[in-house]
């Protein structure tokens, strides 16, 4: 008994302890609560009164709303980004109709309707901006008073714009890229003008080389038929024998080839011979340089002509033509002139396009200049028909000669159509003494066949009147190169235009002219750089050339014509 008692007594005491520390742990929990409450309460009044006015949580006056948001707005509004957001679609669009009214400008549409449209576009995107009720939103750095019906109907309305735009753009895609396809188009254009202008110089340039060569069959046949001359020199030489008197017979048909070309020389005279209903009745005065004086006589004699009568003369025989006499010859002596034609630097050559054909060594020779002497050359003729060693005859020529010539010196047809092979484009009228003495649309006319009244030409002093302009022109001030704006001045009103049938021009280079008007052509002329006995010459063209060639002549077919 005693000792239960006992242990009730120390069970007591712990009991007490126990409770006396629960209660006071509750009462310093309950003091540090009610301290940390009111420091809490402290601070945030303090801080809260130091936050500026323009924030929205400067006074206890501030409505419940913003006293709920003046935390977050501390850190980030959530309005800001989202006006941002929409600040940022605005003028991007406002910025994309600026681009399509730029592009609208730059392709000129019509009636400038959509650089209107996009104008306005990107107007109306300024001006929604700027409206006094949005205003504020971009001026102020939070947007935390701005009420969020503000924010959604600026959102709206930037939405409706962005719909417009989009809509305007998708409906002028197919314009713009018509326009833009167009555009293209154009590009390519003139950049493909640019390319054939180049390829066409360039071809130009070619053409003029080849037409400057020498085919290896040409020079074969000239070096073969001198070293026949060369070793039978009694058989082809007509030095000491008499002239045969119907070579200065003016009742006979005369004719004038001037060339340093056997074989087309030769091709001349077969086929104006084998066309000729009296060949016997024709006289032909071959004239070429002294290179070429040997080939030339063994052509001419290695075969009949049916009864034609042949002259093969060197230009040195006719004493007279020399530099003193001939402004041409003392023209060719210069340096600077030699250089024009002889220049063969593309980038020289083509400088002038036009008179690039003019730039061929050719004019260079005094055979090219000896049709403004045949006066001279033939003082017991009346009538002479100049033939160039590029033609081909088709028909008897007999009926020039029956032609009245009205007192005119020379007979010729006519190559003018429209404003085209007019005087203007082969003489400088911008010189005073050509614009006073020629008419610039006067017609002008082709050599290559030509028929000559000698003595109409002797009345007229025709020599005297080109010496006088050849001279003036030795600056090539009054026109460039080539033998036919001297003769256009030459014989300025006193020029017989001829039927166009007795001559059809344009096989060196035109293969548009039809195979009628040359079946009908009475001499077809391979005027241009594609000379028949050139590789280049034109293939539906060349067999009107190629049958009076005598192939049936050894020294031909040992140079391989035609081949």
């Amino acid at each position: 008994m005693a000792n239960h008692r006992g242990h009730r007594s120390v069970a007591g005491g712990f009991t007490a302890r126990a409770f006396r520390l629960l209660a006071y742990a509750i009462t310093v929990a309950v003091f540090i609560f009610v301290a940390s409450s009111f420091l809490f309460t402290s601070h945030t009044q303090s801080t809260t009164s130091s936050i500026p006015h323009h924030f929205g949580l400067g006074g206890v006056s501030n409505d419940l709303g913003s006293g709920r948001r003046s935390v977050l707005a501390l850190k980030t509004d959530p309005l800001k980004p989202r006006l941002d957001q929409i600040r940022k679609q605005a003028d991007d669009h406002r910025s994309l109709a600026l681009a399509y009214a730029s592009y609208a400008r730059k392709l000129k549409l019509e009636n400038s309707k959509l650089l209107r449209i996009f104008a306005d576009l990107s107007r109306n995107y300024t001006d929604l901006i700027n409206k006094p009720a949005y205003r504020a939103l971009f001026e102020s750095d939070s947007a935390s008073i701005m009420e969020e019906s503000t924010l959604r109907q600026f959102e709206k309305e930037v939405k409706e714009r962005i719909k417009v735009t989009r809509q305007v753009i998708s409906e002028a895609k197919e314009s713009f890229d018509n326009q833009l396809k167009i555009q293209k188009l154009k590009d390519i254009i003139f950049s493909l003008n640019e390319l054939l202008t180049k390829a066409k110089k360039q071809g130009a340039f070619s053409s003029l080389i080849a037409a400057k060569s020498i085919p290896k069959s040409l020079h074969c046949l000239a070096m073969r038929l001198m070293e026949e001359r060369i070793a039978h020199p009694e058989k082809y030489s007509d030095q000491g024998k008499p002239q045969a008197p119907e070579l200065e017979d003016p009742t006979l048909y005369h004719y004038a080839i001037f060339s340093d070309n056997v074989i087309a020389a030769s091709v001349v005279v077969n086929s104006a011979v084998k066309n000729a209903k009296e060949p016997w009745k024709h006289v032909f005065h071959v004239v070429t340089d002294k290179m070429n004086l040997g080939a030339m006589q063994v052509m001419f004699k290695l075969k009949d002509y049916n009864g034609a009568h042949i002259e093969v003369k060197a230009v040195e025989d006719y004493k007279f033509l020399n530099s003193s006499y001939v402004p041409v010859l003392k023209q060719l002596e210069s340096a600077n002139l030699q250089k024009f034609y002889f220049e063969n630097k593309l980038e020289n050559a083509t400088k002038d396009t036009t008179n690039m054909k003019f730039r061929n060594p050719k004019y260079l020779s005094i055979l090219n200049h000896l049709r403004f002497y045949l006066p001279e050359m033939y003082p017991k003729l009346h009538r002479i028909l100049f033939l160039d060693d590029d033609i081909v005859v088709q028909k008897d020529l007999t009926g020039l000669w029956e032609i009245d010539m009205d007192g005119k010196v020379i007979g010729a047809v006519e190559t003018c159509f429209g404003s085209f092979h007019r005087y203007a484009q082969y003489m400088n009228f911008s010189h005073p003494l050509i614009k006073a003495k020629f008419n610039p649309k006067a017609c002008a006319w082709a050599y290559g066949m030509n028929f000559f009244d000698l003595d109409a030409w002797r009345r007229e002093k025709c020599t005297e009147e080109y010496h006088y302009w050849q001279t003036l022109n030795e600056n090539r001030t009054l026109w460039k190169l080539g033998t036919l704006p001297p003769g256009l001045i030459t014989y300025y009103s006193t020029t017989k235009p001829l039927d166009k049938s007795w001559h059809v021009l344009g096989l060196g280079y035109n293969p548009s002219i039809s195979m009628d008007e040359i079946r009908n052509a009475a001499v077809v002329h391979f005027n241009g750089n594609m000379k028949p006995w050139l590789d280049i010459a034109m293939t539906q063209f060349k067999p009107l050339w190629t049958k009076f060639v005598d192939y049936e002549l050894e020294f031909v077919q040992q140079c391989n014509f035609g081949v």
